[in-house]
Parts: structure tokens; C-alpha cells; sequence
């Protein structure tokens, strides 16, 4: 059950400075360890440092750190280097007379930031560069959980194999044992046919599994952004555990969704550059100075040395309604975010009450399923024992043999998706518990 506390939006701006931009474990807590596999922990740390999503997204990253370095710079002075140079040749009284002149200067300006403008322009930088964080984060849990949850998929189908290949011995067994029977009259044509047709439905299974195998091991390959290749193999199916979840998860645990998070960034960033929109209603003010030497018709000749400073204000009043459209496009991207932010929460509620409801209804099944299965393997003894005093015929034991054959690929199945109810419950919380 899902404590009834809502995740908030807190802002932590030291979110802002995180070190280091390639994918790796260090975005995401290592939860899949707790198998104690070694060969889905380097499968896991493959994909975290090759996976294509994942490096798209440090790419992003890259991209908004670059934006917040390039708003930064417009709270400082602007100083350039500026060389001027002027030849005339103007025809004059006395002939023709050339000149030449050459002023370099140095050449400051600064817009005052009196209304925050700037500072409201940085400062939502500033939040989208932490919502590309907490986007890469969420990269990181994403491709982790996918690459376990395919590597669950691979010992199932392992498994399923393996079940299929030892029913498929017994299956000879009784089919070289109907044939010599039949031989003798002692089973009818009838139910040597029924052990033939046992024999080719578990066979003809074995091709479908191991090309769905193959075709599982490509899909690891791809997210491990290898090439599509034979995929090692550590525990058995049967092996593979995770420890159970508390009864009562607290919702504030869900603050640290990356897609909570990255929301929550947007919104904030979106209401900082409505901020700044606001304020471009407003004047600017900007100063201005300027130093320098003044040449004229030689370099050596003893330079004049000139100089400027000034200030000057910009007030609007009349742009054809840009400014407002500005103003308005800004308030619907903030209300867009908040609408985003409410889809996500409302989201995140829902995956993680579903994955705990999984856990009781599966633990319910996986119990029923096992009662079922020892029923079913006594009624194959059964079953056996009286075809063999001959009470019954072969048909009964066939039948059998058909029920707990299905049993097995039932509860590989159930146990399948037990655990990736707990991959999604771990995915749904952001991470593993604490």
C-alpha cells in the first residue's frame, strides 16, 4: 500500500552542479545486484555505458549545461576590441589631399539588470539544465530495469527449454514403449497415434523457443548497443530472487522519480522565463565607455588619445504585439508544465499502487500454482501405476502427462512475471527502497 503523502516539487539548485556526464552506474542506484548474478551485473554496467538512449540523453545534458554557461554570461560586461580604419581622398583647393585614419579602443557595455531579467533568464537555464539531469537519471533506471527484465526473459525461455527437452525424452520413452505395445496388439492403433502426436507437439515447440531465445539475446545485444551476438548466462532461473517489498511504501519516495523531478524543473523553469517576459515590459538600462588612440596618416605619428562613456535607456512602445505574444507563449508553456507535472504524479501513483497490488495477487497465484502442480504430478503417478496394472489406458496417462507439462510453463510463467512486477515496482519508485 501507497502511503498517502503527495510528492512535492521541491527545488534543490545544487542539482545544478552535478559532476561528470557520461552514462555509467553512478545515474543510478545499482538495485540489480541483490540477485548476486555477476554476469547480469556486467550486462547491466554494459548498457548503462553503451545503451543509445542513454547517450542521447548526456548529449541533452551536454546541451543544456552549454545554454546556463551562455545566459550566465549576459549578467557580466561585454568588452570588445574594435580598430576602426578610414582612407579618403578628397580633392581640395590646393590639389588632392589622402588621408588616413586609424582608431583602435577598447570597448565596454553592460545592461543593467534592473528588473531581473537576466537573472530570471539564467536562473531557468539553470532548472532545465536540472530537469537534463534528472531526464539522464531517468535514462539510466530505464535502460537498467529494461536490461533485467530482458535478462529475466532469457532465463524463462531458458527454462522453458530445458522443460521441453527433458518432456520431450520422456515423450520418446512412451512412444518406443506404445510402438512395441502396439506391435503386440496390447494398445490400439488409436492410442499409439495419440503418443505420436505427444511426441511432435513437445518437438515442435523446442524450434519455436530457441529462435524466440535467439531473438532474446539480439534484443539484449541492442540495449547494451552490442552487436546482436550469443548472450552468457549466470543463475538459473529458478535462482533468481528479490527480497520482498514493505507492506507500506511512503509516497514521498516518489519525489525522487527522475520524471517527477525533471517535471517539477520545468515547471519552475517555465514560471522563471514567464518572470523575464514580464520584465521585458519594462525599460533597460545599458552603459557604455569606450578608450583609445586616434592615428592619423602614420603610426608614429603622437596619437590622440580619446574616450567615451555614456548610458542609455530602452522603454517599448510599440512592437505590433510582440512582446505580449512573447508573454502569452510563456504562460502556456507554464501551464503546459504544470498540467505535465500533474499527468506525471498522477502516473507515478498508479504504476507503483498496480505493482503493489501484483505483489499479494501473484504471491496468491505462484501458492495455487504449486498446489496444483504436486496434485497434477500425483495424478501422473496415478495414472501411471494403473496403465501399468492395466486399469486404465494410455490416453489417461497421456493426459497427464499433457496437465503437468502445461503446469510447469505455467509457473515459469508466473514466477516470470512476478519478478517483473518487482523490476516495475522498483522503476515506479525511482529506484530500490531505502
Amino acid at each position: 500500500m501507497l502511503a498517502s503523502t503527495p510528492p512535492g516539487s521541491s527545488q534543490d539548485s545544487s542539482q545544478g552542479t552535478s559532476q561528470g556526464t557520461s552514462p555509467g552506474a553512478t545515474l543510478v542506484a545499482p538495485w540489480w545486484k541483490v540477485f548476486g548474478d555477476p554476469v547480469l551485473d556486467a550486462l547491466v554496467d554494459r548498457a548503462l555505458a553503451h545503451n543509445s538512449d542513454l547517450l542521447l540523453a548526456g548529449a541533452r545534458l551536454e546541451e543544456a549545461r552549454a545554454t546556463l554557461s551562455a545566459s550566465r554570461a549576459t549578467e557580466y560586461p561585454t568588452l570588445n576590441l574594435q580598430v576602426p580604419f578610414q582612407a579618403t581622398r578628397t580633392l581640395q583647393s590646393t590639389g588632392v589631399s589622402d588621408s588616413r585614419v586609424i582608431q583602435p579602443a577598447l570597448a565596454a557595455s553592460w545592461e543593467l539588470d534592473l528588473w531581473g531579467r537576466n537573472r530570471d533568464l539564467t536562473r531557468a537555464a539553470a532548472l532545465r539544465l536540472q530537469a537534463s539531469e534528472a531526464d539522464q537519471r531517468g535514462a539510466a533506471l530505464s535502460v537498467s530495469a529494461t536490461t533485467v527484465q530482458s535478462y529475466v526473459a532469457l532465463l524463462a525461455l531458458d527454462a522453458q527449454l530445458a522443460l521441453s527437452r527433458a518432456t520431450l525424452v520422456s515423450r520418446q520413452e512412451a512412444l518406443r514403449l506404445a510402438e512395441d505395445q502396439a506391435r503386440v496388439g496390447y494398445i490400439s492403433q488409436l492410442q499409439l497415434t495419440q503418443a505420436q502426436a505427444e511426441y511432435a507437439s513437445v518437438a515442435q515447440t523446442i524450434p519455436q523457443q530457441e529462435l524466440a531465445i535467439r531473438r532474446q539475446e539480439h534484443a539484449l545485444a541492442l540495449l547494451t548497443g552490442d552487436t546482436a551476438r550469443d548472450q552468457p548466462r549466470g543463475l538459473a532461473f529458478d535462482q533468481l530472487s528479490l527480497p520482498a517489498p514493505p507492506a507500506l511504501v511512503p509516497s514521498a519516495l516518489l519525489e525522487r522519480r527522475p520524471d517527477i523531478v525533471q517535471a517539477a524543473r520545468q515547471l519552475a523553469a517555465t514560471d522563471a522565463t514567464l518572470a523575464a517576459r514580464q520584465s521585458a515590459f519594462l525599460p533597460q538600462v545599458s552603459l557604455s565607455a569606450s578608450a583609445g588612440r586616434l592615428y592619423v596618416n602614420a603610426l608614429d605619428y603622437d596619437p590622440i588619445r580619446v574616450w567615451s562613456i555614456g548610458a542609455s535607456a530602452l522603454a517599448p512602445i510599440f512592437d505590433a504585439g510582440r512582446l505580449r505574444s512573447q508573454f502569452d507563449i510563456a504562460a502556456a508553456q507554464r501551464d503546459q508544465a504544470a498540467f505535465t507535472y500533474r499527468s506525471r504524479v498522477l502516473t507515478a501513483l498508479s504504476e507503483v499502487e498496480n505493482a503493489l497490488a501484483g505483489l499479494d495477487r501473484l504471491a496468491e497465484q505462484q501458492r495455487f500454482a504449486l498446489q496444483r502442480r504436486d496434485v497434477l504430478a500425483r495424478s501422473l503417478q496415478y495414472a501411471h501405476d494403473r496403465y501399468e496394472a492395466g486399469y486404465a489406458g494410455y490416453l489417461e496417462e497421456l493426459d497427464a502427462q499433457r496437465n503437468l507439462f502445461a503446469q510447469d510453463n505455467e509457473l515459469i510463467r508466473i514466477q516470470q512475471t512476478a519478478l517483473e512486477n518487482r523490476i516495475a515496482l522498483i522503476r515506479a519508485l525511482g529506484g530500490p527502497l531505502p
